[in-house]
């Protein structure tokens, strides 16, 4: 709960940046109150209204300090040193004002505005601890916390842009997951469609109910297409990030595919061993993934007149078998990238290296068809999360 508030207070400061600057000089002007209100010694001055308000002054840039950072330590500077030269006010315990300046100069400001601001630190802290107190222990303490600021607001601008780097990484992992997700839906529709149309005009003649079961089926398959990529696209045309991600299937929804498939006319056996059932839903979909995509290059190379699709779970492993009578491969494994051995073999590969897993394909048992085999580490509950 702790993270989860820290992460939503961060989210709502991104959003709203001039109200955390007006807070933040809020609760400036509050510390820098304090010395005014607690009793001074007799032998000291009064504290003065003018004194005050010159102090108010000093605090008030801080609500322009992501603007204007340079401009607004300048403004600082100048008001502070019109207070501790014009006024006989109260001293404070840290220099608030200049803290947070050189902590926004450090974290937003160009490499030549932080070199000037170092430079004026290095005359500005000797020169204010000499009108104070001269002493060498205030003078080592004051470059010590502005020193700290500094640091503070360069590990800030280092994590920002980690942060920057890594969401630009993470949309380019999401491009790539959903062309694969595209590609998917699509070469596993289109390929049914062709066969099926291919073998109308056959079955019109010869017999006319297969046919009427082919169209069905390519209507089927069609809209199944349209469904998914309906989805994903009113996905992808949701603002709100919360609103979920594309389609994710799993394996409930296999056999509705090995319908599909069977319509085309193509015998298709499912066989599943283990406990298959509440795997994660990322290595759900990785598996169904892999099996369409292995009988869409089944219906459309192999020549195939059966096909079996096996689900086995032994332990951590998920293994996913797809197997035909076709004509077998042409290479015994799959080709590395970038080498010509197109998408749908090189896309289980990548799937399965995503979840720490292995895919190969080359000729069935006993030298015949072919077969796709792809290795699937099951993550521990732990792992998972909620």
């Amino acid at each position: 709960m702790r993270i989860r508030g820290t992460g939503q207070a961060r989210e709502w400061g991104a959003a709203h940046p001039r109200a955390v600057d007006a807070g933040l000089a809020l609760l400036v002007q509050a510390a820098v109150t304090m010395p005014f209100v607690v009793p001074r010694a007799p032998e000291l001055e009064p504290a003065t209204w003018p004194a005050y308000g010159l102090t108010t002054l000093t605090v008030l840039p801080l609500v322009w300090r992501r603007r204007a950072p340079m401009t607004v330590l300048l403004a600082v500077l100048a008001a502070s040193a019109l207070y501790q030269l014009g006024v006989e006010g109260p001293g404070q315990p840290l220099p608030y004002q200049g803290l947070v300046c050189v902590y926004t100069v450090a974290a937003l400001a160009s490499a030549w505005q932080r070199a000037v601001t170092a430079g004026l630190l290095l005359v500005a802290v000797p020169v204010s601890v000499w009108l104070n107190t001269r002493s060498v222990r205030e003078l080592t303490f004051s470059l010590f916390v502005f020193g700290a600021a500094y640091a503070f607001g360069r590990l800030t601008d280092a994590r920002q842009r980690a942060q920057a780097v890594e969401a630009e990484r993470a949309a380019a992992r999401e491009r790539a997951r959903i062309a694969r997700e595209m590609h998917d839906i699509l070469s596993h529709a289109v390929s049914l469609m062709i066969v099926q149309a291919e073998a109308g005009p056959v079955a019109v003649r010869r017999a006319p109910e297969r046919a009427e079961a082919a169209f069905e089926a390519i209507s089927a398959t069609g809209r199944d297409a349209m469904d998914q990529l309906r989805r994903m696209l009113g996905v992808l045309r949701d603002e709100d990030p919360g609103g979920g991600r594309s389609p994710q299937p799993d394996l409930g929804e296999l056999p509705a595919l090995l319908d599909r498939v069977r319509a085309g006319g193509l015998e298709v056996r499912y066989e599943t061993s283990g406990e298959v059932a509440g795997l994660p839903a990322p290595l759900a979909a990785t598996a169904y993934r892999i099996a369409q995509e292995a009988l869409t290059n089944t219906v459309r190379h192999a020549r195939a007149r059966t096909a079996t699709v096996r689900i086995d779970r032994r332990g951590p492993l998920l293994t996913v078998v797809v197997t035909d009578d076709g004509r077998g491969p042409r290479s015994a494994a799959l080709r590395p990238p970038g080498r010509s051995a197109g998408h749908g073999l090189a896309g289980i590969r990548e799937r399965a290296a995503a979840h720490g897993g292995t895919a190969t394909a080359g000729a069935g048992p006993g030298g015949t068809g072919f077969e796709v085999r792809a290795e699937l580490p099951v993550a521990s509950p732990a792992e998972v999360g909620p």
